[in-house]
């Protein structure tokens, strides 16, 4: 049990820092910023002076500027999870006659993932300068509450358009400025939303694909051990068949590392999933996430107007109307009318 008891802790864990992952990319820097003072704050007695302001230095860098540290954890997961899918877990599904079409689904889903990751790391997401401006402040109407006329980016100086906002961390105006995703390393706006949706759908289909055939494959070797009917002797003496917590444990020390690898895999596929439809809801309310989140909070972020007000979405045209604007972005040529 004690194995089982460690494999416990490892998931919670593994959600943990993925449910912290999620909310710091979701919103923006803020959060994690917080908890990064609050921890200089407890270990600044115990640390020399010259550690601290190296720490201060890292976390900022890392924090207020685009960098690849999240873009290459990202990469280093997916390698460490087809690893053990490609050295441990199809070479037993081949020996146990799985077919090789289904075998291969997570690397034909994993080719897609990465065109689209590439896509949403290099493609522009609507960089607002002052050779596009003009043509910008016509394709999207002020609702008066977000965004209103006349207001301008201190930091870019230019005038600010409808729906748009300045990212902190790549120091730009984004039309249509839905997040900026660390794990990316660039903004997701008007111009690559539509790749960033395709982006996590072939994710969460890597994720799905994977867990799906590891648990098959967990199933089978089950099934084919007889574990469901092998019996234990109680304290009483008594012959009792095992409950699913021993054949759990069985198999984890048999396969510990297609254990572990399981319990991330399918941790990141829920987490994912909602992630997805969240944003499969902003796609069909015509939303972005950085309005969402300041409907929700009845506060604009950069305190335009602090109090509480009702917000009416004037950009939802409809459900059709909504997906083709993610999937043909809105330029001069198709202002919103």
């Amino acid at each position: 049990m004690d194995f089982l008891i460690l494999f416990l802790i490892y998931l919670a864990i593994c959600l943990s820092c993925m449910v912290v992952a999620i909310k710091f990319s979701r919103q923006s820097q803020e959060y994690f910023a917080r908890i990064s003072h609050h921890v200089i704050q407890v270990i600044r007695p115990v640390i020399p002076q010259w550690l601290q302001v190296a720490v201060q230095l890292a976390l900022h860098r890392l924090i207020h500027r685009r960098n690849s540290f999240f873009l290459v954890l990202h990469l280093v997961l997916e390698v460490v999870v087809y690893g053990v899918y490609s050295w441990e877990v199809v070479p037993y599904c081949l020996e146990l006659g799985f077919r090789h079409s289904i075998l291969l689904l997570p690397y034909i889903l994993l080719l897609g993932k990465m065109y689209f990751f590439y896509l949403c790391c290099t493609r522009d997401p609507g960089t607002i300068s002052p050779s596009n401006l003009k043509q910008l402040l016509k394709v999207y109407t002020y609702d008066g509450t977000l965004y209103r006329r006349d207001r301008v980016c201190p930091t870019c100086e230019l005038m600010k358009p409808a729906r748009s906002k300045h990212c902190r961390v790549c120091d730009r105006c984004v039309h249509r400025f839905d997040h900026h995703c660390v794990w990316v390393n660039n903004c997701v706006g008007g111009l690559n939303i539509r790749y960033f949706l395709l982006y996590l759908v072939t994710l969460s289909g890597m994720a799905a694909a994977v867990g799906t055939m590891t648990v098959r494959f967990l199933v089978q070797v089950a099934l084919m051990s007889n574990l469901s009917q092998a019996m234990y002797v109680n304290a009483e003496g008594e012959h009792v068949p095992v409950g699913i917590l021993f054949i759990v444990q069985k198999l984890f020390l048999t396969f510990p590392r297609i254990l572990f690898m399981l319990g991330f895999t399918l941790l990141t596929f829920f987490l994912l999933a909602g992630y997805t439809a969240f944003h499969c809801y902003l796609v069909m309310t015509n939303q972005t996430s950085n309005e969402w989140y300041k409907h929700k909070n009845s506060c604009h972020v950069d305190n335009s107007w602090s109090d509480k007000r009702t917000w009416e979405n004037i950009y939802h045209r409809g459900f059709v109307a909504n997906v083709k604007e993610i999937i043909s972005p809105e330029t001069v040529q198709k202002k919103i009318r």
